[in-house]
């Protein structure tokens, strides 16, 4: 990290926290990244890491909720005006594999969030992210039914749940593989399958 780092104003401070974070979990186990960790990749001290963060909690929110921010207007960006429901769906696919072929520790991150027992308010923020994300595919479902380009008896629930299950399988696929770029070549065959799977009957 630049050693000029050290003279930001307060919001870029906390802004450069946030995607050193991102950052450092693209290359290691989330769960292990300590503040001094983060410091250190800042080139900073723990002590004014400190005075902008009150604790290790809030920096994993303000990570969260760069993620929600992001994603969201991206996948918004994504579709804007897209009129086919189905294409509008296949770009905010795309799109989100796109963000997370970029970002590949926010995957982590938000797993070992919602594996946390308690309600932490980073899994708070993912919760709500994952809420917002369905309903924004709700309302391209909808859309599909009624221009005849999906199956009017098609579960929306079911279809929303294996649009962001799809994605997470290709995730963690990449994962496994220890090949970020695997995700970015295998999501247009797999949204393939996922198409043929909800579109109506010709």
């Amino acid at each position: 990290m630049d050693t000029h780092s050290k003279h930001l104003p307060a919001d870029e401070r906390r802004a450069v926290t946030v995607e050193s974070v991102v950052a450092l979990a693209g290359t290691q186990n989330p769960s292990e990244i300590t503040t001094a960790a983060i410091a250190k990749h800042m080139n900073l001290t723990q002590g004014a890491l400190f005075r902008h963060f009150p604790n290790k909690e809030a920096i994993w929110q303000a990570v969260m909720e760069w993620v929600a921010d992001r994603l969201l207007a991206r996948i918004d960006r994504s579709v804007k005006g897209i009129e086919s429901p189905l294409a509008a769906m296949e770009a905010m696919f795309m799109s989100h594999i796109a963000f997370v072929a970029e970002h590949p520790g926010v995957p982590r991150m938000m797993f070992g969030e919602l594996q946390r027992a308690e309600p932490t308010p980073a899994k708070i923020v993912v919760q709500a992210l994952i809420k917002r994300y369905g309903e924004r595919l709700s309302r391209l479902l909808d859309s599909g039914k009624e221009n005849g380009e999906l199956s009017p008896s098609l579960d929306n629930e079911a279809a929303a749940t294996l649009f962001i299950g799809t994605i997470q399988g290709l995730i963690m696929q990449s994962l496994l593989a220890g090949d970020v770029e695997r995700i970015r070549r295998d999501a247009p065959k797999v949204f393939a399958i996922y198409r043929r799977g909800i579109e109506r009957a010709q």
